[in-house]
C-alpha cells in the first residue's frame, strides 16, 4: 500500500470505457443543462424516444427500443412518461393485438419541433475542444465501433 502523501498512478482513466463513461455523462449533463433552460422536462431516452416516434408513426413499443438502442424491458415505462405528459398516445394495434402502437399528439410534436434545435446546438458544447474534422472523425470512428457491434 502506497503512503498516504504519495500519488498513485491510475490505469483506467485513459482506456475507452473510461472515457466513453465521462463523455456520456457530459452529454447528459449538457443534454439536462439545456433543456432545463429551454423550459423543456425531457431526458436524453425520452427525446430519443420521441425523434424514433416522428419519424415512424404508428411504430411499437418494441421497435421503438430497437430503433434508440435501448432495452425492451423498460422502453414501457419511457413511454409511459411521455404518454403522462400528454406527447404521445398508445392504441393497441390492428395488425397485432400485444402490440401498442405509439402516435406523437400534438403537444409531442410541437414539443419536439421546439426541442429539436435546442439538441441539434448542444451537439457543439458536448465536443467542445474539437474543430469540425475532429468532430466528424470522432462520430465516424464512434459509429464504426457501433456497427462493428451489430455484426
Amino acid at each position: 500500500m502506497a503512503p498516504a502523501n504519495t500519488k498513485v498512478e491510475m490505469n483506467a482513466t485513459g482506456m475507452a470505457g473510461h472515457l466513453i463513461r465521462r463523455l456520456h455523462q457530459r452529454s447528459t449533463q449538457v443534454f439536462s443543462s439545456k433543456l432545463q433552460q429551454a423550459g423543456v422536462d425531457l431526458t436524453p431516452v425520452q427525446f430519443a424516444a420521441l425523434d424514433a416516434i416522428q419519424a415512424n408513426p404508428g411504430v411499437d413499443q418494441a421497435h421503438i427500443a430497437t430503433l434508440i438502442a435501448y432495452d425492451r424491458a423498460t422502453i414501457g415505462g419511457v413511454i409511459d412518461r411521455l404518454e403522462k405528459k400528454g406527447l404521445v398516445t398508445r392504441d393497441v394495434s390492428k395488425r397485432d393485438r400485444r402490440a401498442r402502437e405509439v402516435r406523437m399528439t400534438d403537444a409531442g410534436r410541437a414539443l419536439f419541433d421546439k426541442v429539436l434545435p435546442v439538441v441539434s446546438d448542444l451537439q457543439d458544447d458536448i465536443l467542445a475542444g474539437l474543430d469540425g474534422d475532429s468532430r466528424s472523425a470522432l462520430l465516424n470512428l464512434i459509429t464504426a465501433v457501433l456497427q462493428a457491434d451489430r455484426a
